[in-house]
């Protein structure tokens, strides 16, 4: 039976490992505040300049120079599949493998037996999987947690619009956990390039816009500038 000297002792450690824990919920319960008001407080922006460059894509006439919304013949897919870099998180991870799966052997079921779909991985998770089981990888941006900017961005995103452009890929889909809240992470599939047409929402909010210099210009500009916005987004 322990003495009176060791109970004493266990209790001031008990006492001293509560604080400490108490003190760590603490700062992560402030740190995922700050990141869900930063998530919540860029949505609208993301969605507005989305629909400012839909509108413009949308607007341009038969010959003007639209390379990013060329719809072409499917020969050539490119999926981005995000994960975090650990685990313990229940079937946040699972959920993006099983949908980057099901699009290969579904949505672009021809072209993955020809060995045309590959995959891009952001996350340890999804770079484990995907490296180790026979599926065409061709990139991992594990590193992207480590420091989220703008700047740790632009280097992918500058990557993706040349393989459009060049005609390397004639489709760019990414695959990732939409945050809803703390508790929810809806799936989401969602189509980088090329640029979704809109043509409803366009004919009706054109004659809002005045392009100086020009329609095409913007277009360039606009393009990679919302690239990076939507990656932080996904965040």
């Amino acid at each position: 039976m322990p003495s009176l000297k060791e109970v004493r002792t266990r209790i001031a450690s008990v006492d001293s490992t509560q604080q400490i824990t108490s003190a760590m919920k603490m700062v992560a319960a402030s740190k995922l505040r700050r990141a869900q008001a930063a998530i919540v407080n860029m949505r609208p922006y993301a969605h507005k300049l989305n629909e400012i460059l839909q509108n413009v894509s949308t607007s341009l006439e038969q010959g003007e120079d639209n390379i990013f919304g060329e719809e072409r013949t499917l020969d050539k897919v490119l999926i981005i599949a995000i994960t975090s870099n650990r685990g313990l998180c229940g079937a946040f991870n699972a959920n993006i493998i099983k949908q980057t799966l099901s699009l290969m052997e579904n949505d672009f079921k021809e072209l993955h037996k020809a060995g045309k779909v590959e995959v891009m991985t952001i996350g340890k998770k999804a770079t484990d999987y995907f490296s180790k089981k026979g599926y065409r990888h061709v990139g991992a941006y594990d590193e992207f947690y480590n420091k989220l900017t703008f700047e740790t961005i632009n280097p992918l995103a500058e990557e993706l619009l040349s393989k459009f452009e060049k005609k390397e890929y004639d489709k760019i889909v990414i695959v990732y956990n939409q945050f809803k809240n703390a508790a929810t992470q809806i799936l989401a599939s969602e189509q980088l390039l090329p640029i979704v047409q809109n043509e409803q929402e366009a004919g009706e909010s054109n004659s809002n816009y005045r392009f100086e210099p020009s329609k095409e210009e913007i277009l360039g500009s606009l393009v990679p500038a919302i690239l990076k916005v939507q990656f932080i987004k996904l965040y």
